[in-house]
């Protein structure tokens, strides 16, 4: 099976050298290779040409955001299936891809997850969290709870099916997608229970208290528009399940 993973960046001249070799260095032989760049000032653009004929498009051109890019590379993606792994996050080893691939042809599903960890940006092997989707359900969306989205893939057609990233949302489109998917629309799922991606800290969506409570508010609406009832009691919860993904971290080592 041929699987398109699709990575976006804008200035991320210090994180996407590593995420680059993280793709090129999967053992999985048919891999299609996208970089949405959004026009970078930094040097972004000028590593990824150092890596240009390894990589199967490349577009640097101005957008509107992180899930505009995406879109933009989901539109190009040919594979039969997608991933998108951010510019500053890396797969923990070469046989991430060769093991979903396995999980789609062997389980016949639509979608795979997997668990992942947020490591200190400068020190990639010290693990700050565990982020787990051991006993995820479509239930847990209501309380702002979902599968890690750097671990996602899905077949192309899901995508093509139930629609792109909604780029009305500022920070949680990927949230909305996914209840899109697997709560509105019932897209068959199987969970991989291993860690596959290593996430640095310090994403948009933890940045600032005024992040968190855009993020929350864009959850809360995301509920709704996919008839998921819920409230900001619920939706706040989910940090008590953080506390306890802090208290695991120590049980995974690369």
């Amino acid at each position: 099976m041929k699987v398109s993973i699709i990575t976006v960046v804008f200035n991320g001249v210090k994180t996407i050298n590593d995420t680059i070799q993280s793709v090129l260095g999967q053992k999985h032989p048919y891999i299609e290779y996208i970089i949405i760049d959004g026009a970078s000032t930094d040097g972004t653009v000028k590593i990824i040409q150092n890596y240009i004929n390894s990589i199967s498009l490349f577009v640097s051109v101005s957008d509107s955001g992180i899930y505009d890019a995406m879109n933009k590379g989901l539109k190009l993606a040919t594979g039969d299936i997608v991933g998108i792994l951010n510019s500053d996050d890396i797969y923990v080893d070469s046989k991430v891809i060769s093991e979903v691939v396995n999980i789609f042809v062997s389980k016949q599903t639509e979608c795979v997850f997997a668990d992942l960890v947020y490591v200190h940006p400068d020190n990639l092997g010290y693990v700050v969290r565990y982020y787990s989707a051991a006993g995820f359900t479509p239930d847990k969306f209501a309380y702002g709870w979902m599968p890690p989205h750097p671990t996602f893939f899905a077949r192309r057609e899901v995508y093509e099916k139930y629609g792109l990233f909604n780029t009305t949302y500022k920070i949680a489109a990927d949230f909305e997608l996914l209840v899109r998917f697997l709560a509105r629309h019932k897209v068959s799922y199987f969970y991989l229970p291993e860690v596959i991606v290593k996430m640095r800290t310090g994403g948009i969506s933890t940045r600032s208290l005024k992040s968190n409570f855009i993020l929350n508010k864009e959850i809360v609406k995301a509920c709704k528009e996919n008839n998921i009832s819920t409230n900001y009691l619920k939706v706040y919860s989910k940090y008590l399940t953080k506390v306890s993904q802090l208290i695991r971290k120590s049980k995974w080592r690369s």
